[in-house]
């Protein structure tokens, strides 16, 4: 792996834990609509980094495309309001580490998530001094490859990698041509990476000694 110019990270499961959060969402709009189900912490941490169209085939199999699509943005309408509140975990390290980071590489943030929602946690983390850009699933419903080719063709980057929990964050940096760095303190597990991390703190000690 060459030395990088820019870091692009996943959101969840790599800078933080918003589980929680999520599945109140679900069951909220669960409950608004008179659904009989309920969505347990375990269920939804099992599916993230999925594509949003996979997570609702998932957890509504009984509904045709459209009623998924309107029931998901009946979440997402209430998950936006419930972040800026409730927020989530942020992971040990992370703030510290993306301030010296970004003192040294171009930072990024590209997650499977509803529009919006990256812009979200950048306020609740305060980070929004350290993120140049970010890219959401939610924004043009494509696969991560695609959205990190974006971002590269975007900001002209030459060297960047992607930082990820999951056997898709690998999958899908290698499609796009990066490198793959797996943090392991995440929702997923993979020995398909180029270098991991147990922690943020060792993520970013090693990339500021590049």
């Amino acid at each position: 792996m060459q030395k990088p110019d820019s870091i692009i990270f996943d959101m969840d499961g790599t800078l933080w834990d918003a589980v929680d959060t999520y599945a109140v969402s679900w069951n909220m709009v669960f409950e608004q609509l008179g659904i009989d189900k309920s969505m347990s912490r375990d269920e939804l941490a099992k599916m993230v980094g999925w594509e949003g169209k996979k997570v609702l085939k998932t957890i509504m199999p009984e509904y045709d495309e459209q009623m998924q699509l309107s029931i998901y943005e009946k979440v997402n309408e209430i998950r936006r309001e419930l972040l800026p509140q409730r927020g989530g975990i942020l992971y040990d390290g992370v703030k510290d580490g993306l301030q010296q980071l970004a003192g040294k590489y171009q930072l990024f943030i590209l997650s499977n998530c509803a529009k919006g929602v990256i812009k979200l946690f950048i306020d609740w983390a305060g980070i929004g001094g350290q993120i140049i850009d970010e890219i959401a699933y939610g924004t043009n419903y494509m696969p991560k490859s695609h959205n990190i080719k974006l971002l590269i063709e975007r900001h002209d980057l030459k060297s960047p990698v992607y930082v990820g929990d999951t056997v898709g964050d690998g999958e899908q940096s290698r499609l796009a041509g990066i490198p793959f760095v797996f943090v392991s303190y995440g929702f997923g597990a993979t020995d398909d990476h180029d270098i991991s991390f147990d922690s943020f703190t060792d993520f970013t000690r090693y990339f500021m000694s590049l």
